[in-house]
């Protein structure tokens, strides 16, 4: 068994480059950064901040919601899997392309910002999901309500 899965919190780094197909079909590509804090060691040398950035990939519904909702400096939870690849540039020279393609996208940041945003995620859109249940309400790090068949009857 193996497990092709990356979880990313990081801001975005440039306005979604949008692309449709004649099919009708999307894609969506933008950067995404994260950094690592730098620290002080234990013998004072002074490590600095180390950012990272990622190249975002969504397709087809999801692509069209991040469209709408993904912008420059949006902080973004994305969920995806790792995939890697190559291409021969203007020389002959093999080039390698590491992409997150995203599986679910989440607006983060403050209540006001995120409000009335959705869970971008890509189920009902042709990418195979968990067959956990999924909330039709925004989730945005909000606990989910239940209903009261699932409540437990515990005093605390």
């Amino acid at each position: 068994m193996s497990v092709n899965k990356v979880i990313l919190i990081g801001n975005v780094g440039k306005d979604p480059d949008v692309r449709y197909f004649d099919n009708g079909s999307a894609v969506v590509n933008f950067t995404l950064a994260t950094t690592e804090r730098g620290y002080t060691a234990a013998n004072g040398t002074q490590i600095p901040d180390r950012t990272e950035w990622h190249n975002i990939v969504c397709w087809r519904g999801l692509a069209k919601v991040a469209e709408q909702f993904v912008k420059k400096g949006t902080q973004l939870f994305v969920e995806g899997k790792l995939r890697t690849r190559s291409y021969d540039d203007q020389n002959g020279v093999k080039r390698y392309v590491v992409e997150i393609f995203a599986d679910n996208l989440e607006l983060l940041g403050r209540r006001g910002e995120a409000s009335g945003s959705p869970d971008m995620n890509n189920q009902g859109y042709g990418q195979q999901q968990p067959s956990a249940p999924q909330s039709s309400s925004p989730s945005m790090g909000m606990p989910q309500q239940t209903s009261a068949d699932e409540v437990d009857d515990l005093p605390f």
